[in-house]
C-alpha cells in the first residue's frame, strides 16, 4: 500500500499504490500499511529531514471504505471504534513526528483523503483535469471521522469551517480549496508540485500543526468566546431552516461534532468526532444513502443498462428549438467539445443558444451531416412530426434521432420517421445545466446501437443516464405526477395548503408540491392529463383533476410563468400561497395526520415506481433509485424510491393503512 522511499538529503516519499484497487481508500491495506510506513519513520527518524505524502494513482485517495461502512451495524460498534481509533492514531503519529510533512496532492482527495492531507503540515496541490477536494460525507449521510471536522475547525474556525466545507459537501478545484484554506499551495506540473513540497521542507525544519504549538486558540474563538457564543443560536437556526425538518441526521451530527470538539482537547475532540460517525455509520439513513448515492450511482454511470454495443461517438449535433430547454441542451453539448447547430424560425429565440461552438439557424441546410439530433419543441406530437419530416433528408446517414419530450410515448412519435429504429427519447431536466439527470426512453422498435449512443453522449456531457422502456410519462414524469396528484388532492380534501407544503418539506422533499405545480405550469399539467384521458379507455378520473380544472379554467391561475397559481407572485418571485385556498380548508382536512400526509407523498410514488418495475417501464432498481433522486425529488434519506419500499419495517402493513384510510390507490400490489 505504501512505498517507502528516503532520498539522499533525507526527505522520505510516501507514495500510497493500493494493489487491488484502481484507487486507494481506508481500507484494512490502508491501515497496516499506513501503521508500518509510521513505525518505520519513527524508527528511521534520526536519518529523515521530511516527509512527503503522494499517490501513485490518477486520484490521490479516494476516501473511506464505501462497502465497509454500508454494512454496520450496531454490533460493530466496538470494532468501528478501534478501527477509527487506529486510523486517527496514526495520523497523529505522522503529524506529530518532528518532522515537516507535505501532502503532495497529485489528483483528488475527497473525505479520507484529505483528512489525511490535513494530517500534515503544508498542501500542495497539483492543478489537473479531475483533482477536487471536499469533504462529500454529508451527502451520503455520514460524516469526516478520521479528524476531518477536528482539523478542520482548528485550521479554520468554526464558522468557516462547517458553511465553506462541512454541511456542503462542495468538492473545490485546488484554485478554490487554497482560496477557501485548505491547500497552501497549487502547481501546475508534478515535478512543480514534488520541488514546492521540497522546498517547503527545506524551509521548515521545526514544522508542526498550530494546534500543537503553545498558545494555540481556534480561529474566531471557541464556542465560550461571547461574540461566537451568541452567533451559535442563529447559526443553528439557519441550520435547521436550511433542513426544512428533512430527516438528515449526518448536517446535525456534524454541528454538534464541530461545537463540542471545539470545546475540548484534541484528543477529546476526536473521540466525540468517533462516537458521532459509529452513530451515523450504524443507522439506516446512511446504508440507504450510501446505497444510492455511491453503489446505484457507480452502477448507472459504469453503464448497467446500456446494451454491449459498439457505436461510434457523436460528432457534430443539431438541437431543433432555442426555448430555455434547447438552448440548454445546445450549451451542455458545446461544453463538452460538441459542435452544435440550433434551428429556431424565431431569431431572437435563436440567440438565446449562441455561444462557443454553438451556430444558430433557420436554414435546414446548415444541418447537413449532423449525426445526432436532439428534438426540443413544443410538447405537439404533429409539430414534433413536422421538424423531424424537415430535417432527416439533410442528416449524417443512421443519425440518432432523439425527442426532449417530457411524457409523449416515443414508439407512437417514432412511427411517423422513416428510421423508427433509430429513433430515442432523450429527456433532459429543467435548468439543463444544472440537473444532472438524463432519461433515456426506448421505443418499440429502438435499436440497441441508438440506445448506446444516447447513452455514451449523455455521459459525455456529464450527465447520469438512466434507460427505462416506452410508456406516457416513462418513469420520472409518471412517479412525479403520483406526488402532484396526492398534493393537490389533499387540498379537494380540505387538508390546509400549509400544511401540505410543510409534510413534503419534512419528509424531505426539496420543494412542496404545490409550489412545483406551479413551476411545472398547472395548465401544462392539465393538458398531459388531457392527452392521456384522450388516449385511452382506461383513465381513472381523481378528485385533483376538477381541482386542476377550476384553477385553470375557472380562476385564470395556470402557474408561475402567468404570476398566478397556487402562489402569488411579486416581479416574478413567490411570495405567498393564494387566499383563495384557504376557502377550501375544513374540520375534517385539519385533522388529517401529518405523519400520513409525509407518508401518502412517499408511498404513493414508490407504489407507482413498484408497478413500473413490475411493468418493464423500468429496466433496473438502480435506475429508479437515481432517477428518483436526481430528476424529480424524492427524499435523498430514503436511499431512492424502490430502496424505501424494500427497507421500511412495514411497507406493506403502512400501505394497507393507507389504502384504508384515502382510498385503494394505496393497495399494495
Amino acid at each position: 500500500m505504501f512505498q517507502y522511499e528516503r532520498a539522499a538529503d533525507g526527505v522520505v516519499t510516501l507514495t500510497m499504490d493500493d494493489p487491488g484497487q484502481s484507487a486507494n481508500t481506508m481500507n484494512a491495506a490502508y491501515v497496516e500499511g499506513m501503521s508500518a510506513a509510521l513505525d518505520r519513520l519513527e524508527a528511521e527518524r534520526d536519518e529523515v529531514t521530511g516527509v512527503i505524502v503522494t499517490s501513485a494513482k490518477t486520484t490521490f485517495f479516494a476516501g473511506g471504505d464505501i462497502t465497509l461502512m454500508s454494512t454496520a451495524t450496531p454490533g460493530d460498534t466496538e470494532r468501528l471504534a478501534e478501527l477509527l481509533g487506529t486510523i486517527k492514531r496514526d495520523l497523529r503519529r505522522l503529524e506529530t513526528y518532528g518532522r515537516p510533512v507535505v501532502a503532495a496532492i497529485n489528483g483528488a482527495a475527497l473525505g479520507g483523503g484529505l483528512e489525511i492531507a490535513l494530517a500534515c503540515h503544508h498542501r500542495v496541490a497539483l492543478d489537473a483535469r479531475g483533482t477536487r477536494l471536499g469533504f462529500p460525507e454529508v451527502t451520503l449521510g455520514l460524516l469526516p471521522g478520521a479528524g476531518g471536522v477536528t482539523r478542520t475547525v482548528r485550521m479554520l474556525g468554526l464558522a468557516p469551517a462547517l458553511t465553506t466545507w462541512l454541511l456542503t459537501g462542495r468538492r473545490m478545484r485546488p484554485a478554490d480549496a487554497a482560496e477557501n484554506g485548505l491547500v497552501d499551495e497549487v502547481a501546475a506540473t508534478p515535478e512543480e508540485m514534488f520541488a514546492k513540497a521540497r522546498a517547503w521542507i527545506a524551509a521548515n525544519p521545526g514544522a508542526a500543526q498550530p494546534w500543537d504549538r503553545p498558545g494555540f486558540k481556534i480561529p474566531g474563538g471557541s464556542p465560550s468566546t461571547p461574540k461566537l457564543a451568541a452567533q451559535l443560536p442563529a447559526f443553528a437556526a439557519t441550520l435547521r431552516k436550511q433542513l426544512k425538518g428533512n430527516r438528515l441526521p449526518a448536517p446535525e451530527a456534524i454541528l454538534a461534532t464541530a461545537v463540542e470538539g471545539a470545546q475540548v482537547d484534541f484528543a477529546t475532540a476526536e473521540v466525540i468526532e468517533t462516537r458521532h460517525l459509529i452513530t451515523l455509520l450504524t443507522g439506516q439513513i446512511a446504508k440507504n444513502m450510501m446505497g444510492a448515492l455511491f453503489f446505484d450511482m457507480r452502477a448507472v454511470n459504469g453503464g448497467l443498462a446500456r446494451p454491449r454495443a459498439e457505436v461510434l461517438p457523436a460528432t457534430k449535433v443539431a438541437v431543433l428549438g432555442a426555448g430555455m430547454m434547447g438552448a440548454g441542451i445546445a450549451q451542455a453539448c458545446a461544453r463538452a467539445g460538441l459542435p452544435v447547430v440550433v434551428k429556431d424560425v424565431t431569431p431572437s429565440l435563436a440567440e438565446r443558444a449562441a455561444g462557443p461552438g454553438i451556430v444558430t439557424t433557420a436554414d435546414i441546410e446548415d444541418l447537413r451531416g449532423c449525426d445526432v439530433v436532439i428534438e426540443a419543441v413544443f410538447e405537439d406530437p404533429a409539430l414534433k412530426a413536422k421538424v423531424f419530416a424537415e430535417v432527416e433528408p439533410v442528416l449524417a446517414p443512421g443519425a440518432l434521432l432523439a425527442s426532449n419530450t417530457s411524457t409523449l410515448p416515443i414508439t407512437g412519435l417514432a412511427s411517423s420517421s422513416g428510421r423508427p429504429a433509430d429513433f430515442i427519447g432523450m429527456h433532459f431536466f429543467s435548468p439543463v445545466g444544472k440537473m444532472p439527470l438524463l432519461e433515456i426512453v426506448v421505443g418499440r422498435q429502438t435499436r440497441d446501437e441508438a440506445v448506446a449512443r444516447a447513452f455514451d453522449l449523455g455521459r459525455r456531457i456529464g450527465k447520469t443516464p438512466i434507460v427505462v422502456n416506452d410508456g406516457r410519462g416513462f418513469f420520472t414524469s409518471r412517479v412525479i405526477g403520483k406526488f402532484l396528484d396526492e398534493a393537490i388532492g389533499m387540498l379537494a380534501e380540505g387538508v390546509p395548503a400549509p400544511s401540505i407544503e410543510q409534510a413534503a418539506l419534512q419528509a424531505g422533499y426539496p420543494t412542496g408540491p404545490l409550489a412545483l405545480a406551479d413551476e411545472v405550469s398547472i395548465a401544462l399539467i392539465q393538458r398531459i392529463r388531457r392527452q392521456f384521458e384522450a388516449a385511452t379507455d382506461a383513465f381513472e378520473r381523481l378528485p385533483s383533476h376538477d381541482l386542476v380544472d377550476a384553477m385553470v379554467d375557472e380562476h385564470d391561475r395556470p402557474g408561475r410563468a402567468s404570476g398566478r397559481g397556487f402562489y402569488t407572485y411579486e416581479n416574478g418571485r413567490r411570495t405567498r400561497l393564494w387566499d383563495g385556498l384557504t376557502t377550501l380548508a375544513t374540520p375534517e382536512g385539519r385533522a388529517v395526520p401529518f405523519a400520513d400526509l409525509q407518508d401518502r407523498f412517499l408511498f404513493a410514488e414508490a407504489l407507482d415506481a413498484r408497478k413500473c418495475l413490475d411493468e418493464g417501464v423500468l429496466r433496473t432498481e438502480e435506475d429508479g433509485n437515481i432517477g428518483s433522486i436526481l430528476g424529480i425529488g424524492y427524499p435523498a434519506w430514503t436511499g431512492g424510491v424502490l430502496r424505501f419500499a424494500k427497507q421500511h419495517a412495514d411497507f406493506a402493513g403502512r400501505a394497507a393503512q393507507l389504502a384504508a384510510r384515502y382510498g385503494e390507490r394505496f393497495a399494495p400490489a
